[in-house]
Formats: C-alpha cells, structure tokens, sequence
C-alpha cells in the first residue's frame, strides 16, 4: 500500500472515528434509547443516519462518474442484485447485535478507546464470529 494511500486512509478512518465521538454514537445507550419507543425514546440517532444518507446520496453519484478511485484501480462494489436467505439471516444477526448491544462495528471499534469493558466485549465477540464464519464457510466450500 502507497504511503499517499495509507495516510489518506488513516485521515479518512480519523474523521469518520471522530464524527461517531463527537454524535455520541460510540455510547450503547445512545442506540438502546434509539430502538427504546415506548421510554426514553432519543431521535440523534435518525438525524446521524440522515446525515450519513444525504452525504452518500449526493457524493456517490459523482464518484461513480470517475473512471477509477483515487487510490486503487478500480471500484469494489456488490454484484449480487437478489435478496438471498444468507443476506436475511446476516442483516437479522447483524439488527439483534446491534439492538442488544448498542453498538454496531464502526462505533464499537472507536469505542475501544475509551477503556470501557464493554466494546472490548462486543468487539470480541464480534472477532470470534467473524471467525466461526470462516471455520464454517470453509467446511462447506473446500478448495482441491
């Protein structure tokens, strides 16, 4: 990787770690109060991926129109157009671990951070999933 390449990714990665700092994103109950309608139901969070959606929606049209990234020779974006059974388990996976831990893996990674225990644990836990899927998805699809 180019030393132009790194430090971009590195001020991109510093940004992106500082806007989930400073929304207070990195805090689980932040989403917890989010996903909580009938309590202390806190709304930061819509407006957070409302920000997120409107930045996307007018930047990416524009990328797209380059001919290539500025730092890699072509574009990784998903081929795959139909909503399959491994899509729908992993986004309701995905949802319950979000819910139940109030973080989702961005935040929880800043979140380590701060020295709490607990994005130590989600981010663990995270890891070992991450891990059984490869040990499972290997079982299943041996290379000869």
């Amino acid at each position: 990787m180019s030393m132009k390449r790194s430090l971009s990714s590195f001020a991109i990665g510093a940004l992106f770690g500082i806007g989930l700092i400073v929304s207070g994103m990195i805090h689980p109950q932040k989403v917890q109060d989010f996903l909580d309608f009938s309590g202390q139901w806190d709304a930061s969070l819509a407006l957070v991926m409302g920000g997120a959606l409107l930045v996307t929606a007018l930047t990416f049209p524009l990328i797209l129109k380059r001919r290539e990234p500025l730092f890699a020779n072509k574009f990784h974006l998903p081929t795959a157009k139909e909503v399959d059974s491994k899509l729908l388990i992993g986004s309701a996976l995905f949802g319950i671990g979000w819910g139940l831990g109030g973080f989702c893996p961005g935040p929880a990674i800043v979140g380590l951070v701060s020295g709490s225990t607990a994005p130590i644990v989600f981010v663990g836990s995270m890891i070992v999933g991450m891990v059984l899927h490869r040990v499972y998805h290997d079982m299943r699809n041996p290379t000869s």
